[in-house]
């Protein structure tokens, strides 16, 4: 059931009323229903000031002085609004992109801090509003008003991405609202009406302890400031209640996942609720947070991901292939490599966010100008494990190297939109290849060679195979690879080279300066009536070890180990598989895991075996831990 939020805000009763509405039309199947596979996607990133203005007559909005027309003054809006984004659909559907993650929405301050305005969404007055930037200029901003209607430019985006079966990301921060601007800070409204601001914080929304002083003080970093931003106290039930509901009503509106900002300045324990809260009220929405710089070596950001219920920007990976192809690291693709030893750490490597800049570091092509570099970096996060994530601009190579690309100059305005660059048609290809071939999305990931100059892996899931081959440098053969491929020829899906495969290895690779090979081997897909993705972590299975499920149902062999269902090695901490049920589906059944090793018994897990209710169709995820 819905959580009728224990926050009533001055227009609480018509909330409270569909809440209400809300309740009778639900049925609790649909916990177990639902369920929403990104792994597959291809997200674009974009600002959403910076992308495209499809509606010149708001760009003045609410303070025309904020808007710069010439688009000189980087700390000025410059016009990129919601339409702007609707009249880019096709060009971004035919790229390959799957889901689009625009900057926040909601209604920011009107003023300058620092001699830059909020163009970037970050600085929310109210989180109930869309910014009238972005929307038409007669439109209302109340997310509460139009609730029913659903009128807006918003429900319009939302409906062109569903209608070309695309997904919408949407930037939430919950850590902090606004800065000092002209004598106000942290003012804070619900859906027009003021709640509160820092000064005049009776009931104690804000934390009050000034700027971080040490960053390596944990209390610090999730109760001071930071950048002199009013930061919300979450132990505030008010509070709490206050964002949770805002953003619901954004997924009401259709929004398909949530990329959360700053989430490593408050506790673990908020998020925890959060997304329990989310989840409940929707249980198909796809998760992310931004822990900034967070690596697998760091054990409070591996905590996060993997206790918190969403998942993470990957910014050791980001990091590691910046060093290695965007500023020639000795080490090179070692370094990459690096990163993925220690995917065990994780219990979702495979869906960690994937990406080589954004809007608070300089653009690759600010690293490295070469563009066949760039096209092997995002080579690399196409094809290796977790979700690709593209900047906006990249496939027109868009950069700005101004300040060596810092902020501002990270943010440039989209300039062209020609579908016949060489990086527009390999971002498409790759993304088919993510889409068909289920080893890139699911499977584990096996380097087959790696030097500083040279990488290769394949991915592999069931009977499908991946293998790709990358060179950072000049003309070289290496002269054997394993590539865990079946004997006989394949083409490169890039190149359309052709390779000669014997006994699993390609005898003598050729690789031209800067060139990467991919060839894609796809196998039966899993089929059935309601198929359930299992995921199992906390394992450390030994060579030679293998994982099953077996239960109470035909479909896990009715406790007969030899009929149970095999899962597939990610990595040391992971195993995953996908299940049919088709006797089974809407039933109630019980399993439990199962470790075999030739020449030893059996180990079963010690405990009472699980319970699910099965969906009677559709997708379901299993996210268990295995017990000793």
């Amino acid at each position: 059931m819905v959580q009728t939020p224990a926050y009533t805000s001055p227009k609480s009763q018509v909330e409270l009323e569909k809440v209400e509405r809300q309740e009778e039309d639900i049925d609790l199947e649909f916990l177990y229903t639902r369920d929403i596979e990104f792994r597959q996607e291809t997200i674009y990133f974009l600002v959403v000031d910076r992308f495209c203005d499809g509606d010149p007559d708001n760009s003045e909005g609410p303070n025309p002085e904020l808007y710069d027309a010439t688009q000189t003054d980087w700390g000025k809006y410059w016009g990129g609004d919601l339409q702007g984004v609707i009249d880019k659909l096709d060009y971004l559907k035919n790229l390959g992109i799957t889901a689009v993650w625009l900057t926040p929405l909601f209604e920011q301050v009107e003023g300058l801090f620092i001699e830059s305005a909020a163009i970037h969404g970050y600085w929310t007055k109210d989180f109930k509003r869309l910014n009238p930037r972005f929307i038409g200029k007669d439109e209302n901003p109340s997310l509460n008003e139009t609730q029913d209607t659903r009128d807006t430019v918003f429900d319009r985006l939302i409906a062109e991405l569903h209608k070309r079966g695309m997904k919408l990301v949407l930037d939430v921060v919950c850590n902090h609202s606004s800065p000092d601007i002209d004598g106000v800070k942290g003012e804070l409204y619900d859906d027009g009406v003021k709640i509160v601001d820092f000064g005049n914080d009776k009931e104690h929304w804000y934390h009050h302890y000034g700027e971080v002083m040490d960053w390596e003080d944990e209390w610090q970093v999730q109760n001071c400031e930071m950048a002199g931003l009013a930061t919300f106290n979450e132990n505030n039930a008010d509070y709490r209640n206050y964002i949770k509901s805002a953003i619901k009503q954004w997924l009401d509106r259709g929004v398909d996942a949530l990329r959360v900002d700053t989430v490593k300045h408050m506790p673990i324990w908020f998020w925890q609720e959060f997304n329990a809260d989310i989840l409940t009220h929707r249980p198909d929405v796809f998760v992310f947070g931004e822990w900034i710089y967070n690596h697998p070596d760091d054990e409070r950001s591996v905590e996060f991901a993997n206790n918190s219920g969403m998942t993470v920007l990957d910014f050791g990976l980001c990091v590691a292939i910046r060093g290695a192809l965007g500023q020639g690291a000795e080490d090179g693709f070692q370094l990459v490599q690096d990163i993925f030893d220690l995917d065990s750490c994780y219990c979702g490597a495979t869906e960690l966010i994937t990406f080589i800049d954004n809007h608070d570091m300089p653009r690759f092509q600010s690293l490295n100008p070469d563009p066949q570099m760039l096209q092997v970096a995002i080579a690399l996060i196409m094809t290796s494990r977790g979700i690709p994530c593209i900047y906006y601009g990249t496939e027109q190579y868009l950069h700005d190297d101004t300040n060596n690309g810092n902020d501002p100059y990270n943010r440039p305005m989209m300039e062209k939109w020609d579908t016949t660059t060489d990086l527009y048609q390999y971002i498409r290809r790759l993304s088919g290849l993510r889409r068909l071939n289920p080893a890139v999305a699911l499977g584990g990931q096996w380097p087959k060679y790696v030097m500083p100059d040279v990488y290769c892996y394949t991915r592999q899931y069931r009977d499908s195979r991946c293998f790709v081959a990358m060179n950072r440098g000049e003309a070289i053969t290496v002269d054997l690879v394993e590539t865990d491929f079946p004997d006989g020829e394949h083409t490169c899906i890039l190149t359309q080279r052709k390779f000669e495969v014997q006994s699993g290895n390609i005898a003598a690779l050729t690789l031209a300066a800067r060139e990467v090979i991919v060839l894609s081997h796809v196998g039966e897909r899993v089929k059935g009536q309601t198929i359930v993705r299992v995921q199992l972590n906390g394992v450390d299975t030994q060579p030679g070890e293998v994982i099953a499920v077996i239960g109470d149902c035909p479909e896990l062999g009715n406790w007969d180990i030899g009929k149970a269902h095999w899962l597939g090695y990610i990595n040391q901490n992971t195993w995953f598989g996908e299940i049919p049920f088709n006797e089974s589906a809407g039933k109630l059944i019980t399993y439990k895991y199962v470790m075999l090793r030739e020449g030893i018994s059996p180990i079963r897990e010690n405990l009472v075996a699980r319970r699910w209710v099965l969906a009677e169709s559709g997708t379901v995820k299993w996210r268990d831990t295995w017990a000793w």
